[in-house]
């Protein structure tokens, strides 16, 4: 049985996953809470993501960008890459090249390894030719003192929907523990993924507002139909090593997080029937569909939390979920 067969196999594997309570690992002795990066070195890293992806975008060559790239934006982005290649090995013929300007990093201080920041930027890939604004922001992650720095998350948002990071009297961002010991927040960091696809899939824990992202995607899959099709979802947790949270404390008590997850959609024909493959899904198809397609998508959130007391609910800013695999059978 394939990778893909053995997690989605009854669909109710569950994957049990763990993260350290402070989110980071300590190497070398390395305990001096100190910022995770220059703000010469964070620009550093987003020129480079930039230049490495526009290379990879043009030539749909995954190798290109495979190291600026970890956790769920370097699965999405690889996948899609390689399923590009596949259909248009003679490159991209509409590519246009991303410029991120305007930058601004939230660095946290922190102890330890990995580091991170985040970077807020603008983009040229505003919808509707430039009239809806929206701002960019990446999270970049370095695991060593010898390691690059590597992009893991990416969302789009609008400006008004950024909350203002809190930050020291050097200007240094603070990272919210994904943990959150101190149980400052209404839902700790740690606990995100695994409460996102919990509620996907039984609608609680109920720690979610509603929307697009949340009550809405639920009520889409419950009124999926189509003649002679069943559907069936199953929705895991991913929250360690290189998906691991990242969270950022916001001046209203809160905190802005990118965390991770994966579902899997399947679909199984009645007899005399098959389902739809297109071609991005044949280019990472295993196995023969017949009456059985199995999709695997990984998908990056990124969320506002409010503090422990507050009114409201956890609210889903941007979802970017991406096919990573799938199996026919």
């Amino acid at each position: 049985m394939t990778r893909l067969g053995r997690l989605a196999a009854g669909l109710a594997t569950a994957t049990v996953l763990s993260v350290t309570a402070s989110g980071c690992v300590t190497v070398h002795g390395e305990l001096e809470v100190v910022p995770g990066a220059t703000k010469s070195e964070a620009a550093k890293a987003l020129e480079d993501f930039t230049v490495a992806y526009n290379k990879a975008d043009k030539a749909f060559d995954p190798a290109l960008d495979a190291d600026q790239v970890t956790g769920s934006l370097g699965a999405i982005n690889q996948a899609g890459l390689t399923a590009r290649q596949k259909n248009s090995p003679e490159g991209n013929a509409q590519h246009t090249p991303l410029e991120l300007t305007d930058a601004s990093f939230a660095i946290p201080k922190k102890a330890g390894w990995p580091r991170w920041f985040v970077a807020d930027t603008d983009s040229n890939r505003d919808q509707d030719g430039g009239k809806t604004d929206t701002r960019w922001l990446l999270g970049f992650v370095r695991t060593g003192p010898d390691a690059p720095w590597k992009a893991s998350y990416l969302a789009v948002a609008s400006p008004s929907e950024i909350p203002k990071f809190r930050t020291d009297a050097d200007g240094w961002a603070e990272p919210v523990p994904s943990a959150d010991t101190d149980a400052s927040l209404a839902t700790p960091p740690a606990d995100l993924s695994t409460s996102y696809t919990d509620y996907l899939r039984d609608g609680a824990p109920d720690v979610f507002a509603p929307g697009s992202m949340t009550s809405g995607w639920r009520e889409a899959r419950r009124t999926t139909r189509r003649a002679g099709f069943s559907y069936q979802y199953v929705d895991q947790a991913l929250d360690s090593g290189t998906f691991a949270p990242l969270g950022l404390a916001t001046e209203d008590g809160g905190a802005l997080v990118f965390f991770s997850s994966k579902h899997f959609e399947r679909q199984t024909a009645a007899q005399g029937l098959r389902p739809t493959v297109t071609a991005d899904v044949r280019a990472l198809l295993t196995g023969e569909v017949k009456s059985t397609l199995t999709k695997e998508r990984v998908s990056s959130q990124l969320v506002h939390v409010p503090e422990k007391g507050a009114a409201g609910k956890v609210r889903v800013l941007n979802r970017l979920p991406g096919l990573v695999a799938a199996e026919g059978s």
